[in-house]
């Protein structure tokens, strides 16, 4: 398993690719993104989202949240 943004170059070794985010992302087409699969309902909630703000001092928090959030 691999994992990388949906931002980064494709790769011939990416395999299948997964998106797991409530929102398809910001410039990429759905052809151009080359998504196999796309689990929307497993992403984390937009209350959390928003609350971890992408702060990576907030990520082991956000990690243990998202994780009771998957139960």
């Amino acid at each position: 398993m691999k994992i990388k943004s949906v931002y980064d170059k494709l790769d011939k070794t990416d395999g299948v690719r997964v998106l797991i985010d409530g929102l398809w992302p910001r410039g990429i087409s759905k052809d151009d993104g080359k998504i196999d699969l796309w689990l929307r309902q497993i992403a984390p909630t937009p209350p959390l989202r928003k609350w971890f703000g992408y702060d990576a001092k907030k990520f082991p928090e956000f990690a243990k949240r998202y994780k009771a959030e998957l139960k």
